[in-house]
């Protein structure tokens, strides 16, 4: 059974990853809901198979989504961090290395599948 973000718990993490000139809040006509409910149904689907991909899965809602005024990206890349870090899998990060693969996540040229699998190999290498 895995640890789940909710979405009161993404809008913290954006908040805290806003710099002091950022927009803060949602963006008009999103629901964050509805971003973080795509992942509930690929849970229900058995679309999902480990933490790895539940947390791209997070990331590429959240990144594609554009749910908040501002920050989206570094909120993906977070929350991202944090869903590991809940269901127990924690390492450092190259944090060039992601900051890429999650622009390229957001810009719809990398599949969440892709970051899954990078994440997975980003583990095999630190053990």
């Amino acid at each position: 059974m895995f640890r789940l973000l909710s979405p009161q718990l993404v809008e913290l993490i954006h908040d805290e990853v806003l710099n002091p000139s950022e927009l803060v809040g949602l963006a008009r006509d999103k629901s964050l809901e509805g971003a973080l409910s795509r992942v509930d149904n690929r849970l229900a689907y058995g679309l999902i198979g480990d933490a790895f991909a539940l947390a791209a899965c997070y990331a590429e809602a959240i990144a594609q989504g554009h749910y908040f005024n501002d920050d989206n990206k570094r909120t993906a890349h977070q929350s991202m961090d944090v869903c590991l870090d809940v269901n127990g899998i924690a390492f450092n990060w190259a944090v060039e290395d992601v900051a890429d693969r999650i622009i390229l996540l957001a810009q719809g040229k990398l599949e969440a599948e892709d970051l899954a699998h990078w994440l997975r190999s980003m583990v095999d290498q630190e053990t």
